[in-house]
Order: C-alpha cells, then structure tokens, then sequence
C-alpha cells in the first residue's frame, strides 16, 4: 500500500502515519485562537513534528459546525505566511486544508504537498490543479456545509456506510479521470461532519468497508463531540483517552492515517497496535 506524492513517498503496509493539526484560525472547535499569529503556528507545527508527527495539515478556515465561510483573501492571508515559515524549517509534507483551487494553486506554488479538500472536488478546478502539482489529495465525505450540516443528519434506507463509501468511491474515480495519480489519493469519511453520534460509531465499525476502496484511509476523529457525548466530556481537551482507544482501534481495523492535535500519544498507540498486529 503506496501513498505516493511529488518527491514523497510512503509505505502504508505495515505502518501508519500521524497527521499533525495546526489551525490557523480564530475559531476552530478546540484550539481556534491559538495559532494565528504565523510564528505561533510554525512553533506548533515543528513542536508536533518533533513529538512524532509524519506530516502536518494546516488550516486557515474553521469548518467546526457552524463556522461561516471565510474569503480566499483572508485564507490565504492566514496560511501562506506558516506555509514559508515551516517550509524554511523543515521538508516534512505538508497539507492544506482548503476547498478552494486558487488557495490550492497558490499554497503548492509556496511549498505545499497535498490538499486536503472537505468538499471532495466541489471547486471544478481543484483536481486539475492538484494533478498540475502532482500533489497529494485527501478526499472527505461530508454532509451539507459545515453551516448546516449538523441539522438533523439522514441517511435513510442505505445508512451512513454504504452512503459514505458510494461517494468516496466517486469522487475517487473522479480525482483519476481529471488526471491526478492514484497512488496520490487519500479517503477521509468525515467524522462529524454531517453525522450523529451513532452514525459516526457506525463509521467507525465499517472502517474495514471503507478501507478496501481503493485508498489508504485517514481518520480525523481527534477531540471531536461524539467522543464527548460517548464518555461524557465538554471539554475538547478532556477527550485525548477516548481518541486514543479509537486510533488503535481503527488502525487494527485498516485505517493508516490519524488526523490528531497530540503527536506523541497517538503515535505511541498506533506504534504499539502495529507491533500486536
């Protein structure tokens, strides 16, 4: 299992990697606010990197529930400053998180290596940019925007699985006929965004479905509510335990990639998944 990118290369086989966030944003979920300012951000950046993070997303627009949409000026006036910052520092991939092709385009241009796109090629442009780039792109399933998309979640007849798993698969053969690599492409079911409690535990049970689509499988499922609602914490912060338990879970169930705000610990869970398997 190759995921391959530009001038990276990654062998998923046997190992995982660890996806570091940093939000650059004043309103994210669980740490909007901390990182705004660019050097700030690079700090945290190179500070996940060195407690075992294998690359790290940035974002400069909050899509927690209910976050209104920011302008490509302002996103970009957020990211490309930690984009020069890190690059200056370190040869670590990094991802951006933006469903805009014109952020895509111009983050690449300053050193990015894959886009993490939460719309899953909305913007027509975006595959034939990344195919351009020849970056990496991880493709997300989400229900509504992130305005709506907690108003009562429906996945009728079919269930959130089998929903989840016709639209990646989609939008997955989409990605490779507007010319990007498909050993460059990465699934993300979207925890959270667009599901319940219970449709995200369904996710999570159907990792091994979700897992032969044809892509590595990332999870981002780190200090998000459901984990909350499940152990009984409002505090984002107070979730790390039950995020834990769902790394090394997933991972023995086929997922390779974890989308996390603390390196160190999920990496050290997965690692010791890994070495049962």
């Amino acid at each position: 299992m190759l995921w391959r990118f530009g001038k990276h290369s990654f062998e998923l086989s046997a190992r995982g990697l660890i996806v570091g966030i940093v939000n650059v944003t004043p309103d994210s979920f669980s740490d909007g606010g901390s990182f705004l300012d660019a050097e700030a951000a690079c700090a945290q950046g190179l500070k996940l990197l060195e407690e075992g993070a294998d690359l790290l997303d940035l974002g400069a627009e909050s899509t927690r529930p209910g976050a209104a949409p920011v302008s490509e000026t302002e996103e970009l006036r957020r990211i490309l400053p930690v984009i020069r910052g890190l690059r200056a520092k370190t040869d670590a991939p990094l991802s951006i998180d933006t469903s805009k092709a014109s952020v895509a385009k111009a983050a690449m241009e300053e050193g990015a290596d894959i886009i993490n796109d939460i719309t899953a090629l909305s913007d027509p442009h975006m595959g034939s940019v990344v195919a351009s780039f020849r970056a990496g792109l991880i493709l997300m399933h989400m229900q509504g925007t992130p305005v709506t998309m907690q108003e009562n979640p429906s996945y009728g007849d079919e269930g959130v699985v089998q929903s989840v798993a016709k639209f990646l698969s989609e939008r997955r053969g989409r990605a490779i006929r507007l010319g990007v690599d498909a050993s460059s492409l990465i699934l993300d079911p979207g925890l959270g965004f667009g599901k319940t409690v219970e449709q995200n535990l369904a996710l999570l049970r159907g990792v091994p479905a979700l897992s032969a689509l044809g892509a590595p499988l990332l999870i981002g499922h780190s200090r998000k509510s459901f984990l909350g609602a499940v152990v009984g914490s409002r505090d984002p912060a107070d979730r790390l335990s039950a995020g834990l338990a769902v790394t090394s879970l997933v991972r023995a169930a086929g997922a390779r990639l974890f989308r996390v705000h603390e390196a160190r610990p999920h990496r050290e869970a997965m690692r010791m998944t890994e070495a049962f398997l």
